[in-house]
Formats: C-alpha cells, structure tokens, sequence
C-alpha cells in the first residue's frame, strides 16, 4: 500500500504523463470518429468542356449534385488538366468532347428515343474521367461516377447496366493498394525517427551532466541545434533508400521523377522533422516526457497525413489541422516524385512549406535553448 501510494503520488506530480493518460484516448476517439473518412466527398476536380453547350453544362450540374467531387476550376486542354493532376491541385479531370450531342443520340444508356440501339457499333461513352489512380479510394469514388441516369435529363428511361462515362486511372490502373503505401510509408517512417531522435537531444545532455559543459563553451546556442541535426540527416537519407529500395525491389515501386528532385525534398523534409524534434526536446524535462511528445506528433501524423485516408475525405477542421504537420506536405511531394514524376516547380507550394517550417523550428528552439541557459 506505501508503495501503491507512492506511485499514485508521482503520477499525479507528472502532468505530462497524467496528461497523456486522458489525451490519447480523447485524441483517438476524435480522430478515428470525426476526422477519419472513408466515404470520400467533395473530390477535387477541374472540368474541359470542349463543347461548351447547354447540355455539357447539364452534364457538369449533374456531376456536381452527386458531392463526390467539386469542380475547382475549368481548363481550356486535357493537357492542362494532366498537369493540374501532377501538381496535385486536382484529384480528377471531366473531359467532354465535342460531340457530346451525337455521342448522347448513340449511347445505349438512354431510352429507345435517343439511342440507336445497345448494339450500336458507334456508340461511344458520352465523357471521359481522366482520375490520379494512385489512391484506390479516391479512384473508387470517381469509378462510381462511371454509370449515371442521364435519362432523367430527357424524362427518358436509363439503363444504368451501361456506362455513361469513360475512367481512365492514371500512376496506378491496376489498383495496387501498395503503389500507394510505399512512397507513403517514406513519411511517416522519416517522421517517426527523425522527431524521435532528437526530442530528446537536449534533455540526454542535461541527464548526462553535459549541460555545464556546453554552457560554458563559446558554442552558440544555433549552433548546437544544427551540430544536433546534422549527423540524423544521413541517417534518414539511409532509410529512405532502404525503403524505396526494397519497394521497388519486392513490389515494383519504382520513382518514376527525378533522382535529384526527390533528394532536395526529402532533405527538406528530414530538416522539418529534426527541427521540430528540437522544439519537443526543449520543452521536455526528461526522456520520457520527449517520447510522451513525439506520440502526440506521430499519431495525428499517421492519421490525417493522407497515408492511411484520403485527405479530401476529412472534415475542414481536420484538413487544417493536418496542413500543420510536416507529413501532410511531405506525403503529396514524395507521391507527386515517385508516381506522378512532378518536378520541382510542380512542388513549390509544399516544398517552401517545408523549408519555412524548418528554418521557423531551428530558430524557436535556438531561442528555447537560450531561455534554458539563462
């Protein structure tokens, strides 16, 4: 019983951990209840209308009244509308064509008025989906779009066994769950480590009786934060290559950008991370505190980054949270390099992200580090 005391003692004197006990499941509940979506809505997606008539925006309307996607914008080319998808600034492209008319008078899934018949050798689907085929859930969604009941526009009769539209899955048209989990996995590995490692960079010197030592060295205190960072970058480089190494040897992922693209982001991405784990360092006390810290990091990160649920499918209070996390930006730039082959001006957006966190992190902890000393 003295002893049972004693530890009911500590535990309430450790806040942090106290902490921990109540917030990780609040933050689990949260985020698999609300945040977490499989019934994707509200896709991004841009629209070439090349027939630019009444029924092609018929067409859009109906599209739109399903939520399963929203039209960000119109595009004048399909070439437009790939390079939209490769920046990642749509999901899915809605191509009509020109003859979308003629097209509709031949399509078997509307009524015997309209239609020449099933039979009809020139019978062509009436639009085309063109969908970034590298997350299966997303290119689910848009694949049920396929077979939609257009006689309801005529107050003619469908057949929905037909479909009304073409999908065309670009990076991944078999539909391999694991194109997508490899570049993914590069993430959250990266971040795990990374964070993990030096979150606890300060609090080990101060354990070690190290924190004198520094002290009275002439070293200035943004120079201990990147002698800390420097020798863990090599070793996420290391884990990279393991990592689409053996993807690409077991399961066929290869990076279909350039090499030195994703070098520069993946160094960017290490830099956030190491900076950020030198922030959680300089607010633990101890050890345990920074392990306690990188849980509330990584767990969100693993969640809401896009690597287990689509992005597009969490609420907009999640998706802001998650633009806050060094993972979410490095999961679009990893899967844009090694599916996509975006290049760098396709990653900007999320690439100055990245390098402005870093450089923000470096400079926090360098002040944190300062008020320590003081």
């Amino acid at each position: 019983m003295a002893i049972l005391r004693k530890e009911l003692l500590q535990l309430r004197r450790d806040r942090l951990t106290f902490g921990m006990i109540v917030m990780i499941p609040l933050i689990q509940l949260v985020l698999f209840g609300y945040a977490i979506n499989t019934e994707i809505r509200h896709i991004p997606a841009v629209v070439v209308d090349q027939s630019d008539t009444n029924l092609s925006r018929s067409l859009i309307q109906m599209v739109e009244a399903t939520q399963v996607v929203r039209f960000e914008k119109h595009l004048a080319s399909v070439a437009e509308a790939e390079r939209a998808i490769v920046r990642a600034e749509a999901r899915a492209a809605f191509i009509i064509p020109r003859d979308v008319a003629q097209r509709l008078v031949r399509s078997p899934a509307i009524g015997s008025r309209f239609a020449s018949g099933v039979d009809d050798p020139t019978a062509r689907p009436i639009a085309q989906w063109i969908a970034d085929g590298s997350d299966t859930l997303v290119a689910g969604a848009i694949r049920a779009l396929r077979s939609m009941p257009l006689g309801e526009m005529f107050r003619e009769p469908a057949n929905a066994a037909v479909p009304t539209f073409e999908v065309a899955l670009f990076y991944n048209p078999e539909q391999r769950t694991v194109v997508n989990i490899v570049p993914g996995l590069v993430g959250i590995i990266l971040t795990m480590t990374m964070i993990m490692f030096t979150s606890a960079a300060i609090v080990r010197e101060s354990e070690r009786g190290n924190m004198e030592m520094l002290i009275t060295t002439p070293i200035r205190p943004v120079e201990i934060m990147i002698g800390k960072i420097i020798p863990y970058v090599g070793i996420g480089l290391i884990q990279v290559g393991i990592i689409l190494g053996l993807g690409a040897l077991l399961f066929s992922v290869t990076v279909a950008g350039a090499l030195w693209v994703l070098l520069l982001v993946t160094l960017l991405f290490i830099l956030a991370s190491l900076s950020l784990g030198l922030v959680l360092s300089t607010l633990a006390r101890n050890q345990l505190q920074a392990m306690q810290m990188t849980v509330f990091v990584l767990l969100p990160s693993i969640l809401l980054s896009g690597f287990m649920f689509p992005y597009e499918g969490m609420p907009k209070g999640a998706q802001m949270l998650a633009d806050l996390l060094p993972a979410t930006h490095f999961m679009r730039i990893i899967r844009g390099v090694v599916l996509r082959d975006a290049g760098l001006g396709d990653l900007l957006p999320d690439a100055g992200w990245l390098l402005g966190f870093a450089v923000l992190g470096l400079i926090v902890a360098s002040l944190r580090f300062r008020k320590r000393l003081d």
